[in-house]
This record gives C-alpha cells, structure tokens and sequence, in this order.
C-alpha cells in the first residue's frame, strides 16, 4: 500500500488525514485546533501541523496542503512573518474594499481583470488595509495560508525563495486571473503602493519540493478547491456546504466574470474553474437561534422539521455581516413578527429558511452563469440537520443526495498528493459514497423565497449598498 497525506488548514483547526494512494481509504487521522480569532500568527498552524500528524506520518509518500482561502501572509525577506496573518472572516478591510472597487474604475473592470468584484473576505483588500501600518514597510513578499504551510514544509526552504502556490488558491487574491493564468502585479501595486513578490503558481499536478521525513511535497490548493477534488464533482454537480461560512461552487471548463460579484470566478485544483458563492453565515445561524430559544441542537432541529410553517416569519440571517451580498456592516433582521409567529417552532423553522434562502441565492447565481444545476451535494456540519436535509430540495430546486461524512478538504489534498506521486494525466479515481437526505417536506417554496427576497430587499435599501449589488 504507497500511504498519501492531506492536510485541511482550516479556520479552527488542521486535520490530517493519511490515505491509500490506490483507493481512497483512510487509515490514520489527526487534528489539533487553532486560535479562536481572525488574525493569527502563521506559527500556531505549524503547532497544530505538528500536534495533528504526530505518529501519524510512517510511510507516508507524499503530502498535500488544502488550506483556508484568502488569508494574507506578509513576510519579510528572510521569510519572517512581519504581521498576523488576516484571515478570511476579518472584515476590517470593508472601507478598503469600497477604495478598491472605485479606484479601478468599478465592479466591472474588477470582474474582466480577475473573473471576480472583492469582498472584505479577498487577499487584495487586506493589502489596502494593512498598508500603512509600521509591518508593511517590512513587507517583502505575500502568500497565502496554504503557500506559506507548503513552504514552511520543504526541507530545503531558503528565505522566500521557492515559494509556491496553485492556480486554485491564488484565485482568490484578487490579483491573479483563472482567464489568463496570470498575475496582475499592477492590482498589488494599486492595493499596496509598490510591489511585493509572489508565489510561483505551480501546475495541478506538480511536485514542488520534498519534505523532511522523504515525502515529495504537492503544490495543494485552497481549500474550495481541495474539496471539489475530494468530492469528485461532476458537471451538473454543485456542492453546497454549511460550515462556518457557507460556499456553493460547482466545476466549469470555462471561467466565469460576475460583474455583480455575487460569484467569484475561481480557477480549481484541475486546471478547469470553479465558480464559487460564499456567505459568512452558515451553520452557526441554527446554533445562534437555537441559543436564543433555550433549546439544544437536536430539540431546535426537532422543533423547526415538526413546525406547521414559518407562516411569514422572515430571518435574515446575516449574523456576523455578510459577504455574499456584499453587506459586511449588516447585522441579523427578524420580520414578521406577531403573537401568532413568537413561538419557538416557528421561529426555528424560519431560521433553517433563512439559512437556506441564503443558499438558495447562491445556486441561483451559478445557474446565471449558464451552469447546470441537476445534483445537489450537501456537507458540513449543518448539513447533519434533518430540518436543512428536509427543506433543501424545494428550497434548492434540486436533486440532494448527502455524501459521505469525511473531511473533504483533507481527502481532497491527500488525492492531489497521490496524482503528483503518480505522474498520471488524471487524479486517481476515488469513490465518494453518497446518502440519501431526509424525506423532503412540502412547502411553498416560492413564496418563502418571496418573502426573503423582499426583506432582502429593504436591507439593502436601508444599508444603502453603493453598487446596487
């Protein structure tokens, strides 16, 4: 049996996964957790990496990183991290981000340079906002959370010299574009005020180094892209997650430019394209409301599948701001309220629709793009509700099958390490088994989708979205 690993460096945590290159199987796993917080020293993911793989690693032949997208990693020219790194879910840089888009004359030029309008969330609107702090003049390079575990890998790491990424992760910068394979240093200059140097972006397949205990070392990717490999997505295909942001993305052979930003045209870990929604508010929508009502989460699930109906309850689900619409100052919005709708079925049940109306406008915005929409994948943990499973197809307006549990960032990296240890054309063919969800509840899902769509509508106006987004 040749051994492979994967790695998921995630928002909370790395988990490690060791796989039969051949089949898939996983035969040893690790996780250690990471700092609760947005920005974080690099050094607490080499701590976990540690902690996660310890005995796990015999054997094993080559390695992989999936790690969280868009994170900023500022080094200087020895390789020294000169500033925390900033995370996906900082919103600091919202103000920045508004600079931006106008500076370069507006959404759409933002959408034909790179395939994708930045949000708050993108590593171009972080450079803006960090730019005149004391770090920046010390600032050599940039990299992302994935570059700088890959690199921080290699045994024969030297400074930033040799540092890599994939088309996959440098995607979601705001400075690279899936439609040319190439950087656009002049958005760093724009964003920064002069230049820094950037990581190599390795091919899907590629070797890149070797590590300290003899494994050859693959590009990885980000980690949107490490879970479409994982999955094995298909075209017609779209995988929806409900972690702690919530992505639909779905595969494409062609990129894609959503001048509206809703979708962001990411490039995949195959050399093909991965159109992508993310919101910020996912799974922990259900945990919140659940909170608020005094209930567990099996009793807030039990209570939101049995209830009759949201008969009109609207939440708006936008907890921690938003990024998809792109509303970061937003706050969460309960319309609708009567003595009739102040119970806690009813309130759970508008919460699952809330959640997945969000959801629903994300797959929708991939079916704009001209992509077919035939099969839903439903993962992450909100995807174990049976109240989601039960809404989602009505709601989706499509077939849901549940695949699997597993760790699909870390399958993913860990099928990337076997096709860079094997030389092949194609990833190895790995089977995904599937599941089928909760039997579906009928409800009226246009009009539910009515009502969210109009106080979406409200909250925009109220919020005063510059782009009309």
């Amino acid at each position: 049996m040749r051994l492979v690993a994967g790695v998921d460096c995630s928002t909370q945590a790395t988990k490690v996964l060791v796989c039969d290159a051949e089949t898939g199987a996983v035969v040893r796993e690790g996780r250690a957790p990471h700092p609760d917080a947005t920005q974080v020293d690099p050094a607490e993911w080499w701590k976990a990496w540690e902690i996660a793989s310890d005995g796990l690693l015999d054997g094993v032949q080559a390695v992989a990183i999936g790690g969280q997208q868009h994170g900023m990693v500022l080094l200087d020219d020895t390789g020294e991290v000169v500033h925390p790194a900033v995370l996906w879910n900082d919103t600091s840089s919202a103000d920045a981000t508004t600079e931006l888009i106008t500076e370069l004359g507006g959404p759409e030029a933002w959408a034909e340079a790179v395939g994708s309008v930045p949000v708050p969330s993108f590593t171009v609107t972080k450079l803006r906002w960090v730019r005149d702090k004391e770090a920046a003049r010390r600032a050599a390079a940039v990299v992302l959370p994935h570059d700088w575990m890959t690199h921080r890998l290699a045994a024969d790491r030297s400074g930033i010299e040799g540092i890599t990424t994939d088309r996959g992760d440098a995607s979601g910068t705001g400075w690279w574009s899936p439609a040319t394979n190439s950087y656009r240093p002049d958005l760093v200059e724009l964003a920064f005020g002069r230049q820094l140097a950037l990581p190599r972006v390795a091919g899907p397949a590629e070797v890149v180094g070797q590590t300290s205990f003899g494994a050859a070392l693959a590009a990885g990717t980000g980690d949107n892209a490490a879970a479409a490999l994982g999955l094995d997505l298909q075209p017609g295909d779209v995988a929806v997650s409900l972690g702690t942001s919530g992505t639909a993305f779905a595969r494409s052979a062609h990129p894609t430019a959503d001048p509206t930003g809703l979708v962001a045209g990411f490039a995949d870990a195959t050399g093909e394209y991965l159109p992508l929604v993310c919101t910020l508010n996912a799974a922990r929508v259900m945990s919140a409301t659940a909170q608020m009502l005094g209930l567990d989460l099996s009793a807030f699930d039990e209570a939101a599948i049995t209830s009759a109906g949201s008969d009109g309850l609207v939440l708006l689900p936008f907890l921690d701001g938003e990024r998809t619409p792109d509303l970061p100052h937003s706050t969460g919005l309960i319309y609708g309220l009567t003595r009739a709708t102040m119970q806690p079925a009813t309130m759970a049940r508008a919460a699952v629709e809330g959640l997945l109306c969000g959801l629903a406008d994300a797959v929708d915005a991939l079916r704009d793009q001209g992509l077919p929409v035939h099969r839903v994948l439903l993962l992450g943990g909100g995807a174990r509700s049976r109240a989601v499973q039960a809404l989602a197809p009505a709601l989706l307006g499509a077939e849901v099958v549940l695949p699997e549990p597993a760790e699909y960032v870390a399958l993913g990296a860990a099928r990337q390490a076997a096709w860079a240890l094997s030389g092949a054309a194609t990833p190895p063919t790995w089977q995904v088994p599937v599941g089928k969800p909760e039997p579906a509840i009928t409800v009226d899902a246009a009009a539910i989708r009515a009502n969210y769509g109009q106080v979406l509508t409200k909250t925009r106006s109220l919020l005063a979205d510059p782009y009309n987004r």
